[in-house]
């Protein structure tokens, strides 16, 4: 694993041994989650999770002119909804509270 990426199988592990909840049922609580989120979504529902952040939808203006930057052709681009997070205070400020690693990118 990527000291900088957490994955789903990396949650799935950590919340095993916090808990001693099976593997498989802990994959599947899991799984479920993410789907319940994803479905909320795309029947219109803003996501609050108190202490940690909002998921909604937002509409993307579509643009007459913009350019396809691996080819540099001019195409148009329609009107269309995009996932954001919006993090809770509790999440920013232990955010904003980390040291600053000068090498970060």
């Amino acid at each position: 694993m990527a000291d900088d990426k957490l994955t789903k199988i990396d949650l799935v592990e950590s919340v095993y041994l916090n808990t001693k909840i099976e593997k498989q049922d802990v994959q599947k609580v899991i799984d479920n989650l993410l789907e319940q989120l994803k479905s909320s979504m795309i029947d219109g529902k803003t996501i609050e999770l108190r202490g940690f952040g909002t998921f909604e939808k937002r509409l993307r203006k579509g643009r007459s002119k913009a350019r396809n930057p691996k080819t540099g052709e001019i195409v148009s681009v329609e009107p269309h909804y995009v996932a954001v997070f919006r993090p809770g205070r509790e999440l920013k400020n232990a955010i904003s509270d980390l040291p600053v690693d000068n090498e970060s990118k």
